[in-house]
């Protein structure tokens, strides 16, 4: 529990807020898709359409179980993007053309999301060079600063070679147990190596945020009093004051 959630919450809590929000899952188990309500059927088009240049991105959204958050939803079919996109023309950029192309026609989301897949492939690739800047959920685990160091340096790499203008948003912490001695000095190291791209708020383990997803709802509608919903409405303040 950590990138989908985060992106799931986030985007949920701003589109409550009265913002317009866009989440693209481009993660081949579709899990934001799902978790916001979303179902796909058999030859339905997903990103993976969009992605090939045979569907323009607005012809695939979808509307969530979240009024003013849509939704370009993902299949298991996008696990196939790793033998397709590496032999079309500008296959880094299809991602970043496609919302650029549906802003001319469509109009402006106040805010998209991008739900990365887990690996460092391609599609994190066009990801990253959409975006304009990157939340990176890491869990209170040993395993998690080791992980964290190489995708870092894929940031700065997409930078350096592909799009200037990226920048790091920030770290959150997530599924911390404070009772743990390791959560702790995970959150000590986060936080004594990357004192300014830490945020405050830190998400806590909570069996809400896990149930979440099977009824297709962000935690702020399942449970809008929960820690878990707290937690998320407190990052998205401090996304929208980080600009």
């Amino acid at each position: 529990m950590g990138k989908t959630t985060t992106a799931i919450n986030l985007a949920a809590n701003l589109a409550q807020a009265g913002e317009r929000v866009l989440l693209i899952d481009m993660d081949s188990q579709a899990n934001a898709t799902h978790g916001l309500g979303v179902r796909t059927l058999r030859g339905e088009p997903t990103v993976l359409e969009v992605l090939l240049g045979e569907k323009p991105l607005a012809s695939i959204l979808r509307s969530s179980s979240v009024p003013r958050l849509d939704v370009a939803p993902s299949s298991p079919d996008m696990a196939g993007s790793s033998v397709l996109l590496p032999n079309l023309d500008r296959r880094e950029y299809r991602l970043k053309e496609a919302v650029a192309e549906m802003a001319d026609t469509r109009g402006r989301y106040d805010y998209v999301f991008i739900d990365c897949p887990p690996s460092l492939g391609l599609l994190t690739v066009n990801s990253l060079v959409a975006a304009d800047q990157v939340i990176i959920p890491v869990q209170t685990e040993y395993y998690a600063l080791e992980g964290l160091a190489q995708l870092i340096a894929t940031v700065f790499a997409v930078r350096e070679r592909l799009n200037p203008s990226l920048k790091v948003a920030g770290l959150v912490l997530t599924m911390m147990d404070p009772r743990t001695t390791l959560a702790r000095q995970v959150e000590q190291e986060i936080r004594s190596h990357f004192p300014n791209l830490s945020f405050k708020t830190v998400i806590p383990r909570n069996v809400r945020l896990a149930e979440a997803p099977s009824h297709g709802l962000p935690v702020s509608l399942l449970d809008p009093h929960c820690a878990g919903s707290d937690a998320y409405f407190d990052l998205a303040m401090e996304v929208v004051s980080h600009g």
